[in-house]
């Protein structure tokens, strides 16, 4: 196995989710760090790496990926097993449909939230609050009949789910009203390699 290389950034919730799955896959890799705070994503060194200028990208011999969905969808298919991605189209399907809701309701919400309290950035700190309510919503719906997201394991539905929903009280959203997200959380933190965030 070729020895992976992450670019990313210690209190990137996106990068975040990398550096849990590799570290429950065992898998062994280096780290770059580029802060998204001070340009470091937008040299041309570095859009080399990633046109988009963002983190996290990931180094695998002579593949290179960037965007953290499909960086954890390639770590599952690559070096997990089906429990982490499910083969079969219903299964692979459920899944997806947690990865559209950290990338939509968690992102829009929970983490612009958040990087607007932290790093002064100018969204609408209410919108945003707001923006999270459907998505915890859901979560906490379909929490109250199983113990993951998309299966009866967890799957990278869960990795991807978990930073910004573990993270909410930096942009000053409440889990007060939803329990089964917060029994959750306590699961996901309860799995063999959990690493806790630096940082956080």
């Amino acid at each position: 196995m070729s020895e992976l290389k992450l670019y990313d950034f210690p209190l990137s919730g996106n990068c975040y989710k990398i550096r849990l799955l590799l570290s429950m896959l065992g898998l062994p890799y280096q780290r770059e760090t580029i802060d998204s705070t001070r340009g470091e994503t937008q040299t041309a060194e570095f859009k080399q790496l990633n046109p988009r200028g963002q983190i996290p990208v990931l180094i695998d011999a002579d593949v290179r990926l960037w965007d953290s969905m499909a960086i954890l969808v390639y770590l599952a298919r690559r070096y997990g097993n089906e429990q982490w991605l499910p083969a079969d189209a219903l299964g692979e399907a459920q899944v997806m449909q947690w990865l559209a809701v950290s990338e939509n309701e968690l992102l829009y919400g929970l983490a612009r939230a958040r990087i607007t309290v932290l790093f002064n950035k100018p969204f609408d700190l209410e919108q945003c609050q707001r923006e999270a309510k459907p998505g915890l919503e859901a979560m906490e719906r379909q929490l109250g009949g199983q113990d993951w997201l998309a299966a009866d394991h967890p799957t990278i539905a869960d990795i991807a789910c978990y930073p910004y929903v573990a993270l909410a009280g930096d942009g000053r959203v409440s889990l007060d009203g939803y329990p089964q997200v917060q029994a959750w959380l306590k699961r996901v933190e309860a799995l063999d390699g959990w690493v806790p965030m630096q940082g956080a």
